[in-house]
């Protein structure tokens, strides 16, 4: 027992001091963290690390590990959709809901359905990579995977690139909201199918979570705000409060048959606020706390990559694929922004920031994957998609705009823009 947690302490050390420097690598290029992060993950998987002389991947991350390794990437993946979850509460919108709103709905069912068509129209290809049987639930989870456009990050793109508080920005944020909120749930319908418990039909499963979520949003909820708000109350810090809330809501989706990120998103949305905005004094940490572990997570999924073993056939999918997320995400994006009355920069800014898929969609098709909706190599190439269509925001938005520096005086949380301004036309 002493040499495995020896293991596993190292293991965790040498994730996060790899992660840390190509982060920062990232960071230097103007790309995001993430994006350094999840190539330190595949790096170290078998896709570079495992090809080495002396299966160093074996030798740095033993099967032994990886159990407590994978638990700590789940500790960490939980916290972190509560931090979306509880984010999503804010009052983004401020007079852009109907831009935001027709933006979040066309790049949202476009490419849903783009991504319906595609796994039926090329079934063949599909089955080339080991998917031979496309059940309704693999349709509903292409479409997601198509879909997703991921909130934190393209929030950190849009801060770093000085225009968070802007019109495309504020807009593309709420709309990434919006998006991410029912993409989430088309998903949890997915799988409520696969959530196989003996002696538990799908229907009973999917009656069980249904009165979860009622129970979370109508009785816990505000239970809780009474209890935070109480003088003197035992409960009076909220930071314990929730991350109570959201490993426990997480174990019973978990038991339910769902993923546990199911249940870390549902504990955000119920977590109360501050008159619509999230309290600080529980988002940073538990930001900060997720931002820590996540690592781990793509440590973990890049141990499962092997991009060696694609083929022909698997490339060409994933061009194909890259083709149907973008086209989309950006065209319907624009169209609906110009719709609402943005500028043609804006709105191509828009349409730019919501291609961004980056972490959201690497839980998400983890999620897939260990449903069994997915296989390795598909979820090789969907995990390759996310990273293309994420590393090309960046490039595309300097095309469009001229970046500029975020507000001097104290930096805004990663994932709350600062207050909204127009932008210059």
């Amino acid at each position: 027992m002493d040499i495995l947690i020896a293991d596993v302490l190292g293991d965790v050390a040498f994730v996060l001091v790899v992660s840390q420097l190509l982060g920062a690598a990232a960071r230097r290029i103007g790309q995001p963290a993430v994006v350094g992060q999840v190539l330190a993950g595949i790096l170290l998987g078998p896709s570079l690390l495992g090809r080495l002389p002396g299966h160093l991947t074996s030798r740095f991350f033993p099967p032994e590990v990886m159990p407590s390794l994978t638990v700590l990437s789940q500790v960490a993946v939980v916290i972190f959709m509560f931090g979306v979850g509880y984010e999503l509460n804010q009052r983004s919108l401020r007079g852009l809901r109907r831009t935001a709103s027709l933006v979040a709905a066309s790049a949202l069912l476009v490419p849903m359905g783009l991504g319906f068509a595609a796994v039926l129209i090329f079934r063949s290809e599909f089955a080339n990579l080991g998917l031979r049987h496309v059940s309704h639930s693999v349709v509903l989870f292409m479409g997601v995977a198509m879909s997703i456009t991921a909130l934190p990050v393209l929030a950190a793109i849009a801060r770093e690139r000085g225009i968070a508080g802007s019109t495309a920005g504020a807009t593309a944020i709420a709309a990434a909201g919006i998006m991410d909120a029912a993409a989430w749930l088309v998903l949890a319908a997915a799988l409520v199918s696969t959530a196989n418990k003996p002696g538990r039909p799908w229907p009973v499963t999917l009656l069980l979570v249904s009165g979860l979520i009622v129970i979370m949003l109508v009785a816990v909820r505000p239970a809780l705000r009474w209890l935070i708000n109480r003088p003197r109350s035992v409960l009076s810090n909220p930071l314990p409060v929730a991350l109570a809330l959201a490993l426990s809501s997480a174990w019973v989706t978990a038991t339910l048959g769902l993923h546990p990120v199911f249940g870390g998103f549902l504990a955000g949305l119920t977590m109360p606020t501050m008159d619509g905005t999230p309290d600080a004094e529980v988002l940073r940490p538990v930001e900060e706390m997720g931002g820590l572990l996540l690592p781990l997570f793509f440590a973990v999924t890049g141990l499962s990559l092997n991009v060696g073993d694609l083929n022909n056939t698997a490339f060409a999918l994933l061009a194909l694929l890259c083709g149907v997320a973008s086209a989309g995400k950006l065209g319907p994006a624009y169209l609906a922004s110009r719709i609402g009355r943005l500028s043609p920069r804006d709105s191509a800014t828009v349409a730019v920031l919501v291609n961004a898929r980056g972490l959201t969609e690497l839980i998400a098709l983890n999620v897939g994957l260990n449903a069994g909706l997915i296989n390795q190599r598909l979820f090789t190439v969907l995990v390759l998609m996310a990273l293309i269509t994420t590393v090309a925001t960046v490039p595309l938005l300097s095309l469009i705009r001229t970046p500029t520096p975020p507000p001097s005086g104290s930096e805004p949380h990663p994932l709350l823009p600062p207050p909204f301004r127009a932008s210059e036309p």
